[in-house]
């Protein structure tokens, strides 16, 4: 019997002001154990597609499912790391205690935290390669670490699906190879779907790309040309080469 998709997309549209569609009969079938890159310009619809998959928004026509339950209910098997933190950089916590949050929902709520929810963050900081980190202030961090951190705080809550929305916008190149290293190794055992601009970079990761520009069409990574870029951003880009 085969698997049920990490997450279903079936003829899915929404709009947030009547006749004014920001997603248009979207069909998106992510396997479990894909490694998924989703681009498109700005306004596209790709944090819209993101806020329907987490269950903040609900689609005005279709059906959304994360591992077969809708997505309020499969919500809880997805790590999420926002493009933008839901904390200031100088909110005074070390980097543990912002790991630990997102064990919030998984452990007791009175009494703080247990020993197993200590024990799931060192593994989370150690396979984020931040567990040095783990008595420095947030404030202290470089753009890289603080990244670094939000993904050890995704992997707290032990999820099968990894979404990243443009995970390597303020950091360097160096940097985004190394946390782009970070979500292959993680891909062996769960689903990862990064939204990214640098569609040349993620190519040499990604098994395939969904490009939306408020209709969505997939293709694997070989496949893409510049001219389907173009037609995409409406803006002239160069031909993409790729490794694979």
């Amino acid at each position: 019997m085969s698997r049920v998709p990490a997450i279903s997309l079936e003829d899915v549209s929404f709009a947030y002001v009547p006749d004014q569609w920001a997603l248009e009969h979207i069909d998106l079938q992510v396997e479990q154990g894909e490694f998924l890159g989703l681009v498109g310009p700005n306004g596209g619809g790709k944090s819209t597609l993101l806020k329907l998959v987490l269950g903040l928004l609900e689609p005005a026509a279709g059906r959304v499912r994360v591992l077969g339950r809708d997505p309020e209910a499969g919500r809880a098997a997805i790590g999420y790391v926002p493009q933008h933190a839901a904390f200031a950089r100088d909110f005074p916590v070390s980097v543990e205690d912002a790991v630990l949050l997102g064990r919030l929902g998984r452990t007791r709520l009175l009494g703080g935290y247990r020993a197993a929810d200590r024990r799931i963050a060192r593994e989370a900081m150690v396979e984020a390669q931040i567990l040095e980190l783990k008595d420095r202030r947030l404030s202290t961090l470089s753009g890289g670490q603080f990244q670094r951190m939000l993904i050890a705080r995704a992997l707290v809550g032990e999820p099968s699906i990894l979404i990243l929305d443009e995970p390597t916008a303020n950091v360097d190149q160096r940097i985004e190879t190394d946390v782009f290293d970070l979500f292959k190794e993680l891909n062996q055992r769960m689903t990862v779907v990064v939204v990214s601009h640098d569609l040349g970079f993620i190519s040499e990761y990604v098994t395939r790309v969904a490009c939306l520009n408020r209709t969505l069409v997939c293709h694997h990574t070989a496949d893409i040309s510049g001219e389907m870029i173009e037609e995409l951003y409406a803006t002239p880009v160069r031909m993409i080469e790729h490794r694979h």
